[in-house]
């Protein structure tokens, strides 16, 4: 059971001059696990985050070694064993979790005390105001969103990919802890985490037509390369989304997934043929407001 106690207990920071590209994010380690901290969120004691890495893990192969996808062909077992990995290392029991059937779509599920344990289906967005649920989303290219309103202290994980920011699932996020919660948007924390970056996000018809559709021809979303080649700003994308809704608060990893595959897992830069990483956001236990 995690409370406001477990922050000095668990993590080891790490300084480490090869990973610069992280900006303000704070790399740290536990137990052989690799994972990052928003710098702007790790200074609300009450909130509980990480996104982790690939590293540290129970997966091998094409899977090593943190993988928690669980339907994307690794041994059960060593996924199992995975996510029991980041529960220890958060603190966190297993039935607290809450996690979802991700389908690149736009739709906000709240988490409560009945979604304990739970796998909500065709979901991309959780969010809670409940002190001692964890959600828990995965992750291989698309962006982790996490956003916290300290006045109201609620909380939303959001898995955005281009498919997700078309459908606005960031604005639906937005919306639905404004309606569920009374979240006024200028009082939200945004962290983005590591994701596909423009230097590497080439993208064809399908995705140019939908970006010009939503984001306005000629959108300097689509980076032209010298080769000619279009590439999408899933990140950039995602900082417009927030703050066309009226969040200011935004920090950005800088992260590349493609760019990182010792560090991440990437769809993309392996052929599809790649594991997930996990992020996680909760209210602890024991804070008081």
């Amino acid at each position: 059971m995690f409370d406001s106690r477990t922050r000095n207990t668990v993590y080891t920071t790490v300084q480490d001059a090869n990973h610069q590209a992280a900006e303000a994010m704070i790399r740290r380690t536990s137990d052989g696990l690799v994972f990052y901290q928003f710098a702007s969120l790790a200074q609300h004691t009450e909130v509980l985050h990480a996104v982790f890495t690939r590293i540290g893990g129970k997966s091998s192969g094409v899977f090593s070694s943190l993988n928690v996808g669980q339907l994307v062909g690794d041994d059960p077992t060593a996924v199992r064993a995975n996510h029991n990995l980041i529960f220890r290392t958060l603190g966190i029991k297993p039935e607290q979790a809450v996690t979802a059937r991700q389908v690149h779509g736009a739709h906000v599920a709240a988490a409560g005390v009945a979604q304990q344990g739970t796998v909500l289906p065709a979901t991309d967005s959780l969010i809670s105001k409940e002190r001692g649920i964890a959600l828990l989303l995965r992750f291989a290219d698309c962006l982790p969103l996490m956003l916290y309103d300290p006045l109201r202290r609620a909380i939303g994980l959001v898995h955005v990919g281009w498919r997700g920011a078309i459908a606005g699932v960031v604005a639906n996020t937005v919306t639905a802890l404004q309606r569920t919660f009374g979240c006024n948007p200028r009082d939200l924390v945004a962290g983005l985490g590591p994701a596909i970056g423009p230097c590497c996000y080439q993208v064809g018809p399908e995705v140019i037509t939908r970006v010009e559709q939503v984001f306005g021809s000629g959108s300097e979303l689509l980076v032209t390369k010298p080769d000619g080649t279009l590439h999408f700003d899933l990140p950039a994308a995602v900082r417009w989304q927030l703050q066309h809704e009226g969040v200011r608060q935004i920090e950005d990893s800088g992260l590349c997934t493609s760019c990182h595959t010792d560090e991440f897992f990437s769809h993309r830069a392996e052929n599809g043929r790649t594991g997930r990483f996990a992020a996680v956001l909760a209210l602890r236990r024991g804070i008081s407001g």
